[in-house]
């Protein structure tokens, strides 16, 4: 099965084209830039959710649910916000349909037209402060600290399973508070939440730093990111959160009573990450073979496959039963294929291709010898270890797998870095790929001018060093212009 997979080396677009089709996390739909997430992948979308949606709850954040549509007007009221959505915006205009006269099917009915055009949410920054107006009177009704998981519609004309819909799913943390250093803390605070997450649970490195002026969100003062790089050298923005200031505040009237009795705006922020967290999981660590999963994301992190299983006493099988419910009792989520209607090769094929992290393998043989095979999928090893303490083994295992595959991840990423003086060099580098540490003048136009040329943006301004000066001010490489340090430079999906 895995050798249906086109190769990353050949054409690494279709190679991920492949893998998420065949080894079915998902496939496109009737509904034209929509896709239909399969229910393997939505288990690992399930796993992602599960460990978020824990993370948000423990840093004291509650979960609340807000309408599809927004009226027009709302969209309206933030004047950088509607420029940042208008052109991917669907619009509902009618409420009816009704039989065709002549037959052939349904039409609008052009009576039922709405008073106002409805928007299916791109965000919804707009319905919440307009909600958050009627929740909030006074110093003490505040912060609010909600998430919604939701689906959300930007209507994209160029797209891929995951990574670009019409349609997908995410997560949005809206937050009131008091104070502008309240509402700083929570933006970095939340940033920090996506950066364990990525880096603890998806095994992938990421770069923390701030959008520059002309790539943050729509109506946010600051946006801050986190920036992971593919194996292709392309980098994925895998997750944001916004300093908004007092602008939503301010075109909804949201205003508060201080504890000096007088009043002022509310301060505020914005958060998310989407189901592009499935392309970037995907795109970080698979091979061609198929996916390779972090365990602390696997749906499944130990499959058993049995040999000659029509060999295997009841003696044998009860021994396979109790290794299987110390490895649940340990927490570890376990698959027994012992379907007769596929072989044991091909079943080591799809679990290959589907990157469970742990194969074990057990036939009347191996009971003979007191030994399982453990097949770990990072690496593709095999080895024949003891049947005593194999729960141990295996989960010392998981733990070793979910260190490699980061730290393998980690290995790629530095050798991607570099440090760029001048701009023709640099057009030599982004050819290659990878991250580009570079200086910038600090303007819109050197800016627009360097992704005009090059087709690169700049990704971040990092928080952290990299690399060795990287901190320290210089010449833009463009203009010449004095530039406060390097910043982050990539191609990017």
């Amino acid at each position: 099965m895995a050798k249906e997979l086109t190769p990353r080396s050949e054409d690494y677009s279709q190679w991920y084209n492949d893998l998420v089709i065949k080894a079915d996390l998902a496939e496109n739909s009737a509904v034209r830039g929509c896709m239909v997430i399969k229910p393997y992948g939505y288990a690992i979308w399930e796993k992602m959710q599960h460990e978020l949606d824990r993370m948000f709850k423990e840093t004291g954040h509650c979960n609340a649910y807000f309408p599809l549509f927004i009226p027009k007007s709302f969209l309206s009221k933030e004047a950088d916000h509607v420029e940042g959505f208008a052109k991917e915006c669907a619009v509902v205009t009618h409420y009816r349909l009704k039989n065709n006269p002549d037959g052939s099917g349904v039409v609008v009915d052009p009576e039922a037209r709405l008073e106002e055009e409805l928007i299916v949410r791109p965000t919804s920054e707009t319905i919440i402060w307009n909600t958050y107006k009627n929740w909030i009177q006074s110093y003490r009704d505040l912060p609010i600290l909600c998430n919604q998981w939701a689906n959300v519609v930007r209507w994209e004309m160029r797209t891929r399973l995951f990574l670009r819909t019409a349609e997908f799913l995410w997560q949005e943390g809206h937050t009131a508070h008091e104070t502008y250093e309240e509402a700083e803390e929570e933006a970095q605070k939340m940033l920090n939440v996506y950066a364990d997450f990525a880096e603890n649970f998806m095994a992938m490195p990421v770069v923390k730093g701030v959008k520059s002026a002309t790539e943050r969100f729509a109506g946010a003062v600051n946006t801050y990111t986190i920036e992971a790089l593919m194996q292709d050298g392309k980098a994925l923005q895998s997750g944001t959160s916004h300093f908004l200031g007092q602008n939503f505040a301010k075109a909804f009237d949201v205003q508060f009573q201080t504890r000096e009795g007088k009043l002022d705006y509310v301060w505020a922020t914005s958060w998310g990450v989407s189901t592009r967290l499935m392309g970037a999981l995907i795109m970080s660590h698979s091979d061609d073979n198929g996916l390779v999963l972090p365990p602390n994301l696997a749906p499944i992190q130990v499959v058993i496959i049995p040999i000659a299983q029509k060999k295997l006493t009841p003696e044998m099988n009860e021994k396979i039963d109790k290794i299987i419910a110390n490895l649940k009792a340990m927490g570890i989520s376990v698959k027994y294929d012992y379907a007769e209607t596929k072989t044991p090769g091909w079943k080591f094929a799809e679990y290959e291709l589907k990157g469970f992290p742990v194969r074990l393998t057990i036939g009347p043989r191996d009971f003979e010898n007191g030994t399982i095979e453990v097949a770990r999928r990072d690496t593709l090893e095999k080895e024949n270890v003891s049947m005593e303490g194999i729960e141990n083994y295996v989960k010392d295992l998981l733990t070793q797998i979910q260190k490699n595959i980061y730290q393998k991840a980690l290995d790629y990423r530095k050798t991607q870095i570099k440090k760029v003086d001048n701009y023709e060099e640099f057009k030599k580098e982004i050819e290659k790929g990878g991250f580009i540490l570079a200086h910038w003048d600090g303007t819109a136009e050197t800016e627009a001018k360097i992704k005009e040329d090059t087709k690169a943006t700049i990704r971040c301004i990092p928080f952290d060093t990299y690399l060795d000066d990287d901190k320290e001010a210089g010449k833009c490489m463009v203009t010449g212009k004095p530039s406060a340090c390097r910043v982050l430079f990539a191609r990017a999906y």
